[in-house]
């Protein structure tokens, strides 16, 4: 039982990141749901094709996750990885807030989830990699 619930700790970031990133790839690559919910109107073939490459970039990030928490010899990699994704998007709505002004609330949790993920991740990229 232990074991398990060290699996569960040691895996809780990829979990977490997993819960969000995926939903979120699959609302990317809807228009329709951009339009009903996040106020973005997909009106050209040009921002369809952008949204869907980062849903499907998206996935394919999720895919190393999912490695690293059923094949052990993945886990650091796919942390690292989530560590340079959350950190990565968190500065770039961080550069864009400061450029175009502030975006509605649903992305202002979203640079807050993406710097907590992304410290967290390098907390246990630490904690995890000493005790290997």
């Amino acid at each position: 039982m232990k074991s398990k619930i060290n699996w569960i700790l040691k895996n809780l970031h990829l979990f977490i990141s997993l819960s969000i990133v995926v939903p979120t790839a699959i609302i990317y690559g809807s228009p329709s749901i951009l339009t009903k919910y996040l106020n973005i109107q997909v009106n050209t073939v040009d921002f369809s094709n952008m949204l869907k490459a980062i849903m499907c970039l998206y996935l394919g990030i999720s895919i190393v996750w999912i490695l690293g928490i059923w094949k052990t010899q993945y886990w650091k990699i796919a942390t690292q990885l989530n560590i340079l994704f959350m950190l990565t998007l968190a500065i770039g709505r961080v550069l864009s807030m400061s450029m175009d002004g502030f975006p509605t609330g649903g992305y202002i949790f979203g640079i807050i989830a993406e710097f907590v993920l992304g410290f967290y991740s390098i907390f246990q990229f630490k904690k995890y990699s000493r005790n290997e």
